[in-house]
């Protein structure tokens, strides 16, 4: 499984896309009605895409996925973490190490993973501030299956991990199947790419 997506609801999916794009120097990968995706590649690291599906509302549970960019003299920015909110930081950095094949950063200030090139942004486990709520996290992150890695026996390490399936009936059958961390985030593991 590799770390693929970072999905931020959107009332507007196109100003809010064409916003993160313009900012970080993206690829536009799709402009639909239903939502918005372009791409941020770190030469010789990681390939993440930011996903803005719309939703027919402003989100309002508080954040537990926040993108820390550091501002350069020319553009575009720089993403250098991706900060993600944990009950219990030293434990969901293992689920999170797991999930995405990212590498623990030695002597880092909190829990943080990187990509195994070293380059791009980290994955930050941050102690939350208030537990998980019932509301959906307006921003998310999806993994994607390698091929020959199998739907069923993923979900079974999931749960072993301490990870949880979540059914939202309202949305219909998906391609992919949608999970909680052991902290209660909400994430997607997309099926392998096809040939």
């Amino acid at each position: 499984m590799y770390l693929e997506n970072v999905v931020l609801d959107a009332v507007d999916p196109r100003r809010l896309g064409r916003f993160w794009e313009e900012a970080l120097g993206c690829e536009r990968l799709t402009d639909e009605e239903g939502g918005y995706e372009t791409r941020l590649a770190v030469e010789g690291g990681p390939v993440l895409d930011l996903c803005f599906p719309t939703v027919p509302e402003a989100p309002s549970a508080p954040g537990r996925v926040r993108l820390v960019v550091e501002p350069t003299t020319e553009p575009p920015a720089v993403l250098t973490a991706i900060q993600l909110d944990s009950a219990d930081p030293a434990r969901d950095v293992e689920f999170w190490a797991w999930l995405t094949g990212w590498e623990r950063v030695a002597g880092a200030a909190a829990p943080t993973l990187r990509h195994p090139s070293g380059r791009g942004a980290v994955l930050e486990l941050c102690p939350e501030p208030v537990a998980k709520g019932e509301g959906k996290n307006p921003v998310h992150l999806d993994v994607r299956l390698e091929p020959g890695e199998e739907p069923d026996g993923v979900a079974a390490s999931i749960a072993e991990r301490g990870g949880a399936p979540l059914h939202r009936p309202e949305w219909g059958e998906l391609p992919w199947r949608s999970y909680t961390d052991p902290s209660g985030n909400e994430f997607c593991v997309l099926p392998a790419p096809t040939a």
